[in-house]
C-alpha cells in the first residue's frame, strides 16, 4: 500500500503495518495517531487482511470518531459504512438497542445525560423523604456512577457501614426507578452491556468472531469497566477454536489526566503484561511544537516513576526560549499577560490561536477582568452546551414523552412548563399515587381524581395528541411541530429577552435535518414509527457532553488545564504556577496524586506551538483570601538555558493599597524579577516580612504567609511546600533570607 505509507516517518509505518498481533503504540503529544490508527484501518481493509466489518474502532468523543470516518472514507475505495466506530457509550448503545430484550430493556429506552440522571435522583429522594443534605444528590450521583464504572450491582457492593449500607439501598432504589421508566444512564449504558456479552454465550460469540480487529483511540484514558469490555470481545472462543481479535491500544501515559473520572493509567501497564504485548511502538517524533518546549515537556514529566517512557523530539528547531514571569500578584500577573497578549496581536498573531490556561476555573475571574479592561476580545471554553441549554431541554423532553410516556424525568420537567396551572398539590398526589400503583407519573394520571385528575389529564392528553399527529411525519416536521404545540415557542416569543432562544429552537429542527442527512435515513424510515425519534433523541444525549465553538469569533480562548487537552495554540500562557495551585494540594499528599497533576503540567505545556509563556505570582486572592505560596516546583524541573525569567523594567510603585499597578512596555526585560515590594506592616524584627522567601536548615525552602507578635515574641507562618506549613518562633528558628 504505497500511496498509504508514503507520508508516513519509520515508526509510524512499522506500527500501520505491524501483523495482526496485540500491539500498544505509546504516542507522545503531536505525533500523528489518528493518523496511524485511520492508516492502520485503512491498510488492514486494502491490504486484504479483512473487511471492513470486521472492524471495531474505540474513541473518547464522536468528534474523533466523526474525523476518523472522514479520512477512512478519503482513504478507501468503499464505504466504511460496515465498522463500528465510535465512542464507548455510542457503541454500547448501538448494542443494547440491536440486543434489547436480550438485556432486559425496552427497545425505545431513553438515556438520562448527566443533568437528567441528576434530576433523577433528586427526585428519588424527595419520593423516598431522604435527607438531601445528609445524602447530597451529587455525592450519590457519583457514588452510583462509580460502583457501575467498577462493574458493581448494589448486592455486590461491600458496606462497612450504615452510611454506606443506606446508600447502596438508594441505588437499588435508583435502579428500579430507572428500569421502571425504561431509561439508562452513562454509566448503565457500559454496565449493561458488559452484562449481555458476559452473560450472553450466543451474542458475545457473534461479536467475537465478527470483530477480529479492535483499535482503541486514548487507551490511557479507560476506566476498568471499559477495559473489561475490550477483554472480553477480543477474548478466544475455545468451544469453537476461534481466536481472538488483535487489540492495537494507542494511548499515552503521560497524558493520563483523568482519574476523578474513574480512568486507570494501569491499564496501559495491565494490557502490556496480561496480553503478552511484544510490540510496543514509540511515537516520538514531534509535528507540534518547538524543540525548546518539548526539551521542557521531557525534563518534567521525567520526574515520574513507573513510565512506559518515550523522548519527544521535532525537527522544527529549538525555536523561542520560554519565557517565565514572576508577579507580585495575580492582578500583575493579569496585566502581564495582557501585555504579551496585546504584542502578538500586533505582531499578527490571530487572537483565536492564542490560549490563557489555568488549573482551577476560580482563577478566571482577574483574567477576564484584565481582557475586559483592555478591551481584548475572549471566550470562556467550556460554557454551556447546546443540547444543555434550557430551551433545548424542555423541547427534548417534550420529544422524549412521545417516544417514551413512562420517562419520569422528562414528565416533571415540563408537566408545569410553560406554566399551565399545575401545582405542588396535584404533583405531590400524582407521586404519592405513583408509588401506590407502582407505575409511572405519567400512566398513573388515569388514577386520579378531582382537581389532580382533571388539570394533568389535559397535559396526558396533548401528549397523547403529540404522538397520534407526529406519528408520521418526518423527523423535522415532528420537532417543528412539537415546538409550536407545546406552547414553547409561544412562551420565548413572549419573552423579551427569549430572542435567542427562539433561534436555539430553530436550530433544534436544523439538528434533525442534519440528522437524517448524516445517517443517510431515507424517507420511508424516517415515517415509519417513532423509532427515529429514539434515536435522534439517543445522539443529542451523547452529543450532550460535546463542545462546539463558536464559528468565526476571533477571541482569546480561555480554559482549565483539562479542557485544553487534545487542542493546540500558536501561543499558550500558563499562569498561577505556584505550590498549593498547580501542583494543586489536594493532590500533594500522595504520590499519585502529584504525579497526575505532573501529566497535568505535560498535557499544558505541549498545548503551544511556537510560544509558551510560563507565570506565578508571590500573593494570590483565592476563595477571599491572600495566599502567598511558593513557586511551584515544576518550575525548577525545567532546566535553566531553556527559559527566559523576565520582568518590566520600569521599576514597580509603590500604592497606599499594598502592591503597586504598573503598565510595561512591550519587550523591556530585565534578566531576574526585580525585589519583592512590601508594606511597612508586613515588616517583623530581624528585616523579614509576610511574602518573603526564606531557608530553615531542617525544613528547606519556604515562604512567610503569615505572623503575629512583636519582638522576642514574635512568631511566623511558613509554607515550606513538601514539609507542609509550620509556625516558628522567629528569634529561634535561625531562617535565613533566600531569592
Amino acid at each position: 500500500m504505497p500511496d498509504l505509507l508514503a507520508t508516513l516517518n519509520t515508526a509510524q509505518r512499522q506500527a500501520v503495518t505491524l501483523p495482526p498481533q496485540h500491539a500498544l503504540i505509546l504516542a507522545g503529544a503531536g505525533s500523528g495517531k489518528t493518523r496511524v490508527l485511520t492508516t492502520r484501518i485503512a491498510w488492514l481493509i486494502g491490504s486484504g487482511q479483512c473487511e471492513p466489518a470486521n472492524i471495531l474502532a474505540v474513541t473518547f468523543t464522536n468528534k474523533a470518531a466523526k474525523e476518523m470516518l472522514a479520512r477512512l472514507s478519503a482513504m478507501l475505495p468503499l464505504s466504511p459504512r460496515g465498522m463500528w466506530i465510535g465512542t464507548f457509550h455510542g457503541l454500547c448503545n448501538r448494542l443494547l438497542r440491536a440486543h434489547h430484550r436480550d438485556a432486559g430493556l425496552p427497545q425505545l429506552f431513553q438515556i438520562l445525560d448527566a443533568a437528567d440522571q441528576l434530576a433523577a435522583i433528586k427526585r428519588l429522594l424527595k419520593t423516598l423523604n431522604v435527607d438531601d443534605e445528609k445524602f447530597p444528590p451529587r455525592e450519590l450521583q457519583h457514588f452510583i456512577n462509580a460502583q457501575k464504572e467498577a462493574g458493581l450491582r448494589p448486592d455486590a457492593v461491600e458496606a462497612w457501614d450504615d452510611y454506606t449500607r443506606y446508600r447502596v439501598a438508594l441505588y437499588r432504589e435508583y435502579e428500579t426507578q430507572c428500569q421502571r421508566e425504561s431509561v439508562v444512564d452513562f454509566a448503565e449504558l457500559l454496565l449493561r452491556s458488559y452484562e449481555l456479552l458476559e452473560r450472553n454465550e450466543p451474542v458475545r460469540r457473534h461479536y467475537q468472531r465478527r470483530f477480529r480487529h479492535i483499535l482503541v483511540d486514548e487507551f490511557q484514558d479507560t476506566n476498568r469497566l471499559q477495559y473489561r469490555w475490550l477483554k472480553l470481545l477480543a477474548a478466544s472462543d475455545a468451544a469453537s477454536d476461534t481466536p481472538g481479535a488483535c487489540l492495537f491500544c494507542v494511548g499515552d501515559d503521560d497524558q493520563s489526566i483523568y482519574a476523578f473520572r474513574g480512568a486507570q493509567v494501569g491499564n496501559m501497564r495491565d494490557f502490556e503484561r496480561e496480553f503478552r504485548v511484544s510490540n510496543l511502538i514509540r511515537l516520538e517524533q514531534n509535528y507540534r511544537s518547538h524543540g525548546n518546549i518539548l526539551e521542557a515537556a521531557n525534563a518534567i514529566i521525567r520526574h515520574n516513576s513507573g513510565r512506559l517512557g518515550k523522548n519527544l523530539w521535532t525537527d522544527r528547531g529549538e525555536g523561542e526560549p520560554i519565557r517565565v514571569f514572576e508577579a507580585t500578584d495575580d492582578g500583575d500577573e493579569a496585566r502581564w499577560i495582557v501585555e504579551e497578549v496585546q504584542q502578538l496581536v500586533r505582531e499578527g498573531a490571530s487572537r483565536s490561536d492564542i490560549a490563557l490556561l489555568y488549573r482551577a476555573n476560580a482563577q478566571s475571574r482577574v483574567l477576564e477582568h484584565a481582557l475586559f479592561s483592555a478591551g481584548i476580545p475572549y471566550r470562556v471554553y467550556g460554557g454551556l452546551r447546546f443540547f444543555e441549554r434550557q430551551e433545548i431541554k424542555h423541547a427534548l423532553a417534550y420529544l422524549r414523552l412521545i417516544a417514551n410516556a413512562d420517562d419520569d424525568t422528562a414528565f416533571a420537567r415540563v408537566v408545569n412548563f410553560p406554566t399551565r396551572g399545575i401545582g405542588a398539590r396535584s404533583l405531590e398526589a400524582l407521586q404519592a399515587a405513583a408509588r401506590t400503583w407502582n407505575t409511572s407519573l405519567y400512566a398513573t394520571v388515569p388514577h386520579l381524581s378531582g382537581k389532580p385528575a382533571n388539570v394533568l389529564g389535559q397535559f396526558v392528553r396533548l401528549i397523547e395528541d403529540l404522538r397520534r399527529d407526529t406519528a408520521h411525519l418526518p423527523l423535522p416536521e415532528l420537532v417543528d411541530h412539537v415546538l409550536e404545540v407545546s406552547g414553547l415557542r409561544a412562551h420565548y416569543k413572549a419573552d423579551k429577552e427569549g430572542g435567542e432562544r427562539l433561534e436555539n429552537l430553530d436550530e433544534l429542527i436544523a439538528a434533525a435535518a442534519s440528522f437524517v442527512a448524516e445517517f443517510q435515513v431515507d424517507a420511508a424510515a424516517q415515517v415509519a414509527d417513532h423509532a427515529l425519534l429514539a434515536d435522534f433523541l439517543a445522539h443529542a444525549s451523547l452529543e450532550a457532553g460535546e463542545h462546539q465553538a463558536d464559528a468565526g469569533a476571533d477571541a482569546v480562548q480561555l480554559m482549565t488545564v483539562h479542557a485544553a487537552k487534545g487542542l493546540e495554540f500558536e501561543a499558550v500562557f500558563l499562569s498561577g504556577l505556584e505550590e498549593g495551585l498547580f501542583p494543586h494540594e489536594n493532590a500533594m499528599l500522595d504520590a499519585g496524586g502529584l504525579e497526575e497533576e505532573r501529566r497535568l503540567m505535560y498535557v499544558a505545556v505541549t498545548r503551544a506551538r511556537q510560544r509558551l509563556y510560563l507565570s506565578y505570582a508571590q500573593s494570590r486572592m483565592l476563595h477571599g483570601q491572600t495566599r502567598y505560596n511558593l513557586r511551584s516546583r515544576f518550575l525548577d524541573e525545567i532546566p535553566e538555558p531553556l527559559t527566559r525569567w523576565i520582568v518590566p523594567a520600569r521599576a514597580r510603585h509603590h500604592t497606599a493599597g499594598g502592591f503597586g499597578g504598573y503598565v510595561a512596555p512591550p519587550g523591556a526585560f530585565a534578566a531576574r524579577p526585580a525585589p519583592v515590594p512590601r508594606r511597612q506592616e508586613d515588616d517583623l524584627p530581624q528585616g523579614f516580612y509576610v511574602g518573603q522567601l526564606v531557608r530553615h536548615a531542617r525544613f528547606g525552602k519556604g515562604v512567610i504567609i503569615a505572623a503575629q507578635g512583636r519582638g522576642n515574641d514574635a512568631q511566623v507562618q511558613i509554607n515550606f511546600g513538601d514539609a507542609g506549613i509550620k509556625w516558628l518562633l522567629l528569634g529561634m528558628a535561625k531562617l535565613e533570607a533566600c531569592s
